[in-house]
């Protein structure tokens, strides 16, 4: 199968012949159909945050089931499939009290020692999976709680978008956040995810929905999928102007972008009580932080590793929000591109002009 191999970090990716493996008895065979790229593999591909190498990127992805284990009985084959790169044991403590993204999921991957899912065609040699999932390849095999069966007639273009963008982003707001119809929304940073957070605040009710940018052309889709207000993010007074529109600040400020500096918009946003929650991948030795005043103000600080989904439930609720005409896929994909493209598809991400570029296989 032809795949996209991260050799070396800081360097192009490169198209290559890969095997895959037969699947074991808790995994599952997928054909991909498509692959969102996230910002995420960027940070990998760019060395920000490490990984064994060779791998292959790629975590954003939807497809149809070739092949399932002995023991799988969530898929079978011919099922449409989203996969999420949360996969979950299903029996720790983190999985028991419901909070499944937080799962360390060792007993998703292969044992040490045991047969590489991946391998290179020439020579045998492994290829590390990235993600559970490394789904910048023709096929996946993975772990049977790294995906979900999803309603048939759901495109599957559009469907890859859900299984990073669109449940981190919605997760935030459903899940982390609980937002209650009527509360306020700052979301910093309007890209795959920034855009799915403010559709997902829309569908929840939110009584206005501040975007935060400095891309014009973000700004405007982000008022196509709900936003009621939008501001320069880069503007010196962008935080000013967030307390105005809201009338002394937001009650949930969404950072979605990555940056120290938008974390501290986020938490500058806020009003007394007020919530922000970090989304974005920052490098690693970054902090973000509350001062005593806003402590004493209430104000909190908040991660949520992938919207802090359960997604074999949200997932299918998802694409049923598509299908109904509530959540739009639509506006949130810039583009559809070959796998052979992609290294100008992640170029044109640096740019930050525009939403999201998805590989669409020719299956």
């Amino acid at each position: 199968m032809k795949a996209a191999v991260l050799v070396q970090a800081q360097q192009p990716l490169e198209i290559e012949q890969l095997s895959i493996s037969k699947p074991g008895p808790h995994e599952v065979l997928i054909r991909t159909a498509a692959c969102g790229l996230c910002h995420s593999d960027l940070h990998f591909i760019e060395g920000t945050y490490p990984h064994a190498m060779p791998a292959v990127p790629g975590h954003e992805a939807a497809g149809i089931v070739e092949a399932v284990g002995s023991e799988v009985r969530t898929v079978k084959v011919g099922d449409a499939v989203v996969t999420c790169l949360s996969a979950f044991c299903g029996h720790c403590e983190f999985c028991v009290t419901g909070r499944m993204a937080l799962c360390l999921g060792a007993e998703t991957r292969r044992p040490q020692g045991a047969e590489p899912r991946l391998t290179r065609s020439s020579d045998g040699s492994p290829v590390a999976q990235m993600l559970n999932l490394s789904a910048f390849a023709e096929m996946m095999l993975v772990h049977e709680h790294a995906c979900v069966a999803i309603n048939p007639d759901m495109p599957l273009d559009r469907a890859a978008v859900i299984g990073c963008a669109v449940t981190t982003g919605a997760g935030a707001i459903f899940n982390a956040c609980k937002l209650t119809p009527g509360e306020t929304v700052v979301v910093v940073g309007c890209g795959g995810v920034g855009l799915a957070t403010i559709n997902a605040a829309k569908i929840a009710g939110a009584g206005r929905i501040i975007a935060a940018d400095p891309v014009k052309e973000k700004r405007d889709l982000a008022i196509k999928l709900g936003a009621t207000d939008v501001v320069d993010a880069m503007a010196d007074d962008a935080a000013a102007q967030i307390q105005e529109l809201s009338k002394g600040g937001v009650d949930h400020a969404i950072e979605a972008v990555g940056r120290p500096a938008s974390a501290q918009l986020a938490v500058s946003a806020l009003r007394r009580g007020g919530t922000a929650t970090i989304l974005g991948m920052m490098p690693l030795n970054e902090k973000v932080g509350l001062s005593a005043i806003d402590l004493l103000s209430g104000k909190k600080l908040q991660g949520a590793i992938m919207g802090m989904n359960h997604f074999p439930v949200d997932l299918p609720r998802l694409v049923d929000f598509y299908m109904r005409g509530l959540l739009d896929l639509d506006s949130i994909i810039a583009e559809r591109i070959p796998l052979e493209a992609i290294n100008q598809g992640f170029d044109k991400m640096k740019t930050g002009a525009s939403a999201r570029s998805v590989i669409v296989f020719d299956n």
